[in-house]
């Protein structure tokens, strides 16, 4: 890095949310800096859980199999009652991908791992963080922003067009900007922390004085290492010790009699507070809040990292279209989208953990966020309007397909990458005009995908000559019956999608279509 360079977008912070929105502007060729104050990248487990819909989002950025392999399936969770007795229990029940969910239960993987992977994608895209650099302060005006940062060599100053505060719950850029963060401390103190022990059977969760938030002792073996993270409530009152015989006595005054646990090591621990806080604004002019920055919540039901991963896969390509020309409106329908998301997810959290206290954690459905959806967005449009199945806003659901050449295929495949996606369903010959970064596709005898199997019509419910516009992030733009085509040309538009000026450009868009 100069001391003075310029560029699109400044991030600020290399946590699961930096890297998500910078693996997203690198596919589309934008220019960033990524910045992270932090010397060295986090190695702990903090964020361990990986919701279906994320692992969906992983797919589109190109490492969804990368993150499983170097993780695992969460092991059933065993709950010790003070006699010596136990019961055991799933942590999730049990589900079978289906054609349109292929993603249907949570992963493990430690947090650390997860950005390890994301930083390998990163570099594959030719980019990397720049660790050790922290923003010191920045002002905007109507074109852009001008930040001061600080290395170990210089001070730098970056002009950038947009600035994006990933910084975590204690975020720099959030308190420069003046933005309030409302909500409550949660009365709760906890410390989570990597071990290396002995003692344990490391194929179950082991769960101590569940309901007695005095004596609440959890110890899960983290897939794919050799590690267990240790989970319990600590007293409000003075600092606890964190090192390796701190640890042991720990533990060793809240286990069940009858075991022989030994730390022999600490790789990472941390105590803290929980908060439940949502940012009042997403956006201040040209700098936007996402992740933690922009809401903090308890870790009860892994929601955290799953929700920072999807706010930067909301923002990213907003800022790629604006950039390109798009109405920087679009830039709004961030916060209108995600930050009803966020204050669902704080309910959400904040429940499980008063049930958690309780010691009757059950995790359903609601948090794997695959029912999530932006159907009150303004980037919803149908004609005419639905009133029952799925609906512009909702997550675009998989389907398998089978090429006209006799491949198989699925509607991830058509939606993977930085495009958008259209649709036809039972269509004539008819085709929209190609337009560049849009996709078009036809499902039907004739067309260039055939519902072999009728998964596609039963997913999307849609009827004969309607079509479906898929956005970049996965979810559904516009869904428009065949009368109503011409209308969707206003919209293309107005998220920046332009006709191509030439015969040579439409070629070029149409080569692209699988």
């Amino acid at each position: 890095m100069t001391n003075a360079s310029s560029t699109d977008v400044l991030i600020c912070g290399a946590g699961a949310a930096g890297l998500t929105l910078a693996i997203d502007l690198a596919r589309r060729g934008i220019s960033f800096h990524l910045v992270e104050k932090a010397q060295t990248p986090f190695g702990g487990s903090r964020g361990k859980g990986i919701q279906p819909r994320t692992l969906e989002v992983f797919e589109d950025l190109g490492f969804v199999d990368r993150i499983a392999a170097v993780g695992g399936h969460y092991p059933n969770q065993r709950t010790y009652s003070p006699d010596g007795s136990y019961a055991d229990e799933a942590m999730f029940s049990e589900a079978k991908p289906t054609p349109d969910e292929p993603y249907c239960v949570p992963l493990m993987v430690m947090q650390g791992r997860t950005e390890q992977v994301m930083r390998e994608r990163l570099a594959e895209l030719g980019r990397q963080p720049h660790y050790g650099c922290a923003l010191t302060g920045f002002d905007q005006d109507g074109k852009g922003v001008t930040a001061n940062v600080i290395d170990q060599s210089a001070e730098h100053t970056i002009r950038a067009r947009y600035l994006v505060g990933a910084d975590g719950g204690r975020s720099f850029v959030r308190h420069a900007l003046g933005t309030e963060f409302p909500g409550k401390t949660l009365g709760v103190r906890a410390v989570v922390a990597d071990l290396l022990l002995s003692g344990l059977d490391r194929t179950i969760w082991h769960r101590f004085n569940e309901g007695d938030m005095a004596r609440q002792l959890a110890l899960c073996p983290l897939a794919g290492t050799e590690l267990f993270q240790l989970q319990a409530p600590i007293s409000a009152e003075g600092e606890p010790d964190l090192s390796v015989a701190g640890l042991q006595a720990f533990i060793t005054a809240r286990i069940a009699t009858g075991f022989d646990v030994v730390v022999h090591d600490v790789p990472w621990a941390s105590a803290y507070a929980m908060n439940a806080r949502l940012a009042d604004s997403y956006r201040t002019g040209r700098v936007f809040l996402i992740g933690d920055a922009a809401h903090i919540h308890p870790p009860t039901g892994g929601q955290g990292l799953n929700t920072s991963v999807q706010d930067a896969h909301n923002l990213g390509w907003k800022l790629a279209a604006v950039l390109a020309g798009a109405p920087d409106a679009l830039l709004n329908t961030y916060e209108e989208e995600r930050r009803p998301i966020a204050a669902e997810m704080l309910g959400l959290s904040t429940g499980l953990l008063e049930a958690a206290k309780r010691g009757d954690m059950r995790r359903g459905r609601e948090v794997q966020q695959l029912d999530l959806a932006y159907s009150t967005s303004s980037l919803a449009f149908e004609a005419p309007a639905r009133h029952r199945g799925i609906l512009a806003g909702d997550r675009a659901p998989d389907a398998p397909l089978t090429g006209a050449a006799g491949q198989g295929v699925r509607v991830f495949d058509l939606l993977n990458g930085p495009h958008w996606t259209l649709i036809g369903f039972m269509t004539d010959r008819a085709t929209p005009a190609p337009r560049h970064g849009l996709h078009i596709h036809r499902v039907s005898s004739h067309g260039d995908l055939i519902d072999t199997h009728g998964h596609f019509r039963k997913a999307y419910g849609i009827g004969e000559g309607a079509w479906v516009l898929v956005r970049p992030d996965g979810y559904i733009g516009a869904i428009v019956a065949a009368a109503h085509l011409g209308e969707l040309q206003g919209y293309l538009d107005q998220v920046g999608l332009t006709e191509g000026s030439s015969r040579g450009e439409r070629l070029a868009v149409r080569s692209d279509l699988i």
